[in-house]
């Protein structure tokens, strides 16, 4: 799974994805709040820093851009400081602005945060304030929304609604958008607003709505992965929609589609700020859909990008290195990184194509010691990937190192080596030397110890494809061997 998912991560291209909704400023007032002021109980706040950002279906345009992908935002913005200041920062996150639509005498919406410390270290939410209009828009602002749809639309590969229910997706909006995405074949996703009422989606490709969002929706709490079942089933058969996925926080995605009803988990996290989180869940559904990404596969990719931004405080983007960073971390669990050596092969197919540094080492490593740690931090630091050739038992016996030797089998000593930060992969081996891994492999960087330098295996064929040898200086007194007669010289005093 994980191989798919990063050859998918890899190859999303840079897809065109309309975004229509309400497009928000969010800004950030970050300040200590140290004292009580002395006027009435409330905290006094010394401003620090003001972070403005995105939100909205600015926030989902952002989000699509950070992933390399081609937002077209469409929407309405008011004449004032805060239009400018979102137009301004769209514009600097790669964001197509032609179609935000400036209104006079109507304030952009905006959430201003007053953010404090919580015991001087911990960001925390104090207030929030909101600038908004619950007039509706006029039959000619709709009119002129509708005409840059239709215009926009021929150059889109996918529609994202984004609903706040701010005014823009009424009914007869939302209808008429799905309405014309059908007839250009051109898929709908749907970030409803926590509405009772989803008739308006009617027709749409697929919907996206969160655990309480659902409930509020259908009358009945999700609690469990039943519950989304039977939620996804009943958006699909009332909505005519093709795919339903309800996010599910740190359970995951429920995702219905054709005959696909399943869970699909992720990682727990240490959340810091749910902000954003469907945002880019959207943004990345959208993204890989307009790619011809399978449902699965995109809905595993979004619970990772939605992961990674819950991690960050406000709403963030995630890029897709931090995506591929992510899989590899899932991916490389201690047991996974001992691999055999056609699997590291697979493995070095997409992180080469990244233009990471491959690096290979090797060794017995019976007794772990400083010297072998020094040996891995010094390979970790020539490179990007370290893999780390293990001698089997068998190996270690053709060896002579006498015949109690290893003192640890290669499972035990795979395992402690797997645990280890620095090394990416442990590949055992049943020659006497590495040679064949190496050729197989081709390294960047082949490291060895100084004293092996009069005899380096590998070393002219390294050189020959373009890598190097480094070896790192020779750390006296330490080694397996010596730690092994110690321990005998101290049994025979006793």
């Amino acid at each position: 799974m994980y191989e798919k998912l990063l050859k998918t991560v890899t190859n999303l291209g840079s897809p065109k994805i309309l975004i229509v909704g309400d497009f928000m400023l969010d800004i950030y007032i970050y300040g200590d709040a140290e004292r009580i002021s002395p006027e009435s109980p409330v905290p006094i706040l010394k401003i620090t820093k003001t972070q403005y950002r995105c939100g909205g279906a600015g926030s989902v345009a952002t989000d699509v851009s950070a992933l390399e992908a081609t937002p077209i935002c469409l929407g309405f913005i008011g004449n004032d400081l805060n239009g400018k200041k979102l137009k301004e920062l769209l514009n600097k996150n790669k964001v197509n602005t032609t179609s935000l639509i400036t209104i006079k005498d109507r304030p952009t919406t905006s959430k201003q945060r007053l953010i404090g410390l919580a015991q001087h270290k911990h960001q925390q939410q104090l207030l929030r304030m909101d600038e908004e209009s619950d007039e509706p828009f006029t039959p000619a602002q709709i009119e002129k929304l509708l005409k840059a749809y239709k215009d926009q639309l021929k150059v889109a590969d996918v529609v994202c609604l984004q609903d706040h229910n701010k005014g823009i997706l009424t009914d007869s909006v939302c209808k008429q958008m799905i309405t014309l995405a059908k007839q250009t074949g051109k898929k709908v996703l749907v970030d409803p607003a926590p509405i009772k009422d989803y008739s308006k989606y009617a027709g749409a490709t697929i919907i996206t709505p969160n655990r309480k969002e659902t409930s509020l929706a259908l009358g009945f709490k999700i609690n469990i992965a039943e519950d989304a079942k039977k939620a996804a089933e009943k958006f699909i058969k009332d909505l005519s929609l093709d795919a339903a996925v309800i996010t599910l926080d740190k359970q995951g995605a429920y995702l219905k589609s054709g005959n696909f009803d399943e869970l699909i988990e992720t990682r727990i996290r240490n959340v810091y700020d749910v902000t954003g989180a469907g945002d880019m869940v959207l943004a990345t559904l959208a993204v890989a859909l307009a790619a011809k990404v399978d449902y699965k596969t995109a809905v595993n990719i979004s619970n990772i990008a939605g992961g990674i931004e819950v991690e960050k405080f406000g709403s963030s983007t995630v890029s897709v290195e931090e995506i591929i960073k992510e899989i590899a971390v899932q991916s490389y669990d201690n047991s996974s990184k001992i691999l055999s050596l056609e699997k590291i092969l697979k493995q070095l197919q997409w992180l080469r194509k990244q233009g990471k540094k491959i690096v290979f080492t090797n060794g017995c490593f019976d007794v772990i010691h400083r010297g072998h740690i020094e040996l891995i931090k010094f390979s970790k630091a020539q490179g990007d990937i370290l893999i780390l050739g293990l001698n089997s038992d068998k190996s270690i016996k053709t060896l002579n190192k006498g015949p109690e030797r290893p003192i640890n089998n290669q499972h035990d000593r795979a395992t402690v080596l797997a645990a280890l930060e620095d090394i990416d992969f442990v590949c055992i081996f049943e020659n006497e030397t590495p040679i064949k891994l190496i050729e197989a492999i081709v390294p960047d960087i082949l490291i060895k110890g100084a004293h092996w330098s009069h005899n380096v295996v590998g070393q002219e064929f390294i050189e020959a494809n373009g890598g190097k040898v480094v070896l790192m200086p020779i750390l006296e007194g330490k080694s397996s061997t010596s730690i092994i007669e110690k321990i005998r010289a101290l049994e025979k005093k006793t």
